[in-house]
C-alpha cells in the first residue's frame, strides 16, 4: 500500500491533469465553471465531446497551455470510420487541439489488426495529437499488446486505460500499458478517479496524463496535503 500522500514528495498534479467535461447532463454554467478553473489551475488539457467543443473553445480563448480534447466516437468506437473521419474532421475545424479516438474494436476481435491500424493511421494524418482509448478491462492480453502496438505504429502520441465505463483504473493497469508501450507513447489513466491518493498511485505507476472529471477537487487536495 502506498504510504499517505501527505508523506510522500507531492509531485506538481495541474499540468498532468485532463479535466473531463462528458457529462450529458452537464449545463452550460458548469461548462464555463470548469473552463475556467482549467485555466486556473493550468491543467494539461480539457476534454469534451463534440457538442460542447465550440462552447468550450470559446470559453477557453485563444490556445494556450490548457489544451482541448475532442473525443471521437465517444465511448464504444462503434461507428463506421467514415462517420469517425467526419467527426474527427470537424472537430479539428472547430477548435480542437488533440482527438482522444476510441478505436475499432470489432476489427481488432475479428483478427483485422491492419484495418484497426489505417483507421488510426487516416485520423493521425489530420496533424493533430491522437491518443487512443484502450479499455483494457474488456481486451485480452493478446488483444491489448496487438492494439498497443498497431496505435503505435499509426502514429498515435498516446494511450489510455479506459474510457470510464469500466471499473476503476488501478496502477496495475497503467503498469500493464506502459510495459506494452515501453516508451514510445503517453500514457494517459482515466476511469473511477477521484481521490488525490488514487492520482499518485496512477502516476507513480507510469501515467503521464490524469484524465478526470475532479481536477480541481485533486487540486486542493493537493494543496492541502503540501500546507
Amino acid at each position: 500500500m502506498s504510504p499517505p500522500s501527505k508523506q510522500r514528495d507531492l509531485p506538481d498534479l495541474a499540468p498532468l491533469i485532463d479535466q473531463a467535461l462528458l457529462d450529458p447532463h452537464l449545463d452550460q454554467e458548469a461548462l464555463k465553471q470548469a473552463c475556467d478553473a482549467a485555466r486556473h489551475f493550468g491543467f494539461a488539457g480539457l476534454c469534451t465531446n463534440l457538442i460542447r467543443l465550440p462552447a468550450a473553445r470559446e470559453r477557453l480563448g485563444a490556445p494556450g497551455p490548457t489544451k482541448l480534447i475532442a473525443v471521437i466516437a465517444f465511448p464504444f468506437g462503434a461507428i463506421p470510420s467514415t462517420l469517425k473521419q467526419a467527426e474527427a474532421e470537424w472537430a479539428a475545424a472547430n477548435g480542437a487541439e488533440a482527438l482522444e479516438v476510441v478505436p475499432d474494436f470489432w476489427a481488432l476481435s475479428q483478427g483485422q489488426t491492419e484495418c484497426f491500424a489505417e483507421e488510426l493511421a487516416r485520423l493521425c494524418a489530420l496533424g493533430l495529437p491522437v491518443a487512443v482509448i484502450l479499455n483494457i478491462a474488456h481486451l485480452h492480453a493478446d488483444s491489448l499488446a496487438l492494439a498497443v502496438d498497431a496505435a503505435i505504429d499509426a502514429g498515435a502520441s498516446g494511450i489510455q486505460t479506459g474510457n470510464g465505463f469500466s471499473p476503476a483504473v488501478s496502477a496495475a493497469d497503467v503498469r500493464q500499458l506502459a510495459s506494452l508501450a515501453r516508451g514510445r507513447c503517453a500514457i494517459k489513466a482515466a476511469g473511477g478517479l477521484h481521490t488525490l491518493d488514487h492520482s499518485l498511485e496512477l502516476v507513480e505507476a507510469g501515467a503521464s496524463r490524469i484524465g478526470t472529471s475532479r481536477g480541481p477537487e485533486l487540486m486542493q487536495a493537493l494543496r492541502r496535503g503540501q500546507a
